[in-house]
C-alpha cells in the first residue's frame, strides 16, 4: 500500500516567472541566477520604470507549502541505510530521495529497507534497471 501524505494543503505558487539577473541577457560572463544589484547608480536597484523588476518579499511561497513536492511530501536526502531510520516516525511528512552518487548495489539495500519501513522514495527506480547487451 502506498503511503499517503499527512497534509494536503493546496500548493500556491505566487511568482509566475523566475527573475533573471540584471544584464544577464547582454553579457555571457553574467550568469542568469538572480543577484541583488548594489551599484550606486543602478536603475534596477532604484526601481526606475522600464527596467527589470526586482523580486520582493511577497514573492515567497506560503510557509506551510514551501519546499513541498507536488505529491504533498517534503524531500529528505538519503546517503546510507541508516538515514532511512530517520523517517520511521515521519514517513507521512517526508519522502526519501537517494543521493545521486550512491552505487547501484547500495541503492538496492536502501530501496529494500524503505519498503520495509513503508517510506516513499522519489527516485527508487534510478540505477536499478538492467540494460540488455546487444
Amino acid at each position: 500500500m502506498a503511503v499517503q501524505p499527512l497534509n494536503t494543503h493546496k500548493i500556491v505558487k505566487k511568482i509566475k516567472h523566475h527573475p533573471n539577473r540584471f544584464q544577464s541577457d547582454r553579457f555571457m560572463r553574467v550568469g542568469k541566477s538572480w543577484r541583488k544589484p548594489r551599484g550606486v547608480d543602478c536603475s534596477v536597484r532604484r526601481r526606475f520604470r522600464g527596467t527589470v523588476r526586482m523580486p520582493k518579499v511577497g514573492s515567497k511561497q506560503d510557509h506551510k507549502t514551501r519546499h513541498m513536492l507536488a505529491s504533498g511530501f517534503r524531500k529528505l536526502l538519503i546517503r546510507n541505510e541508516k538515514d532511512i531510520e530517520l523517517l520511521l516516525m515521519n514517513n507521512r511528512t517526508f519522502a526519501a530521495e537517494i543521493a545521486q552518487n550512491i552505487s547501484a548495489g547500495k541503492r538496492k539495500a536502501i530501496v529494500a529497507r524503505a519498503k520495509e519501513l513503508n517510506v516513499r522514495l522519489t527516485n527508487g527506480q534510478a540505477k536499478t534497471k538492467k540494460v540488455s547487451a546487444e
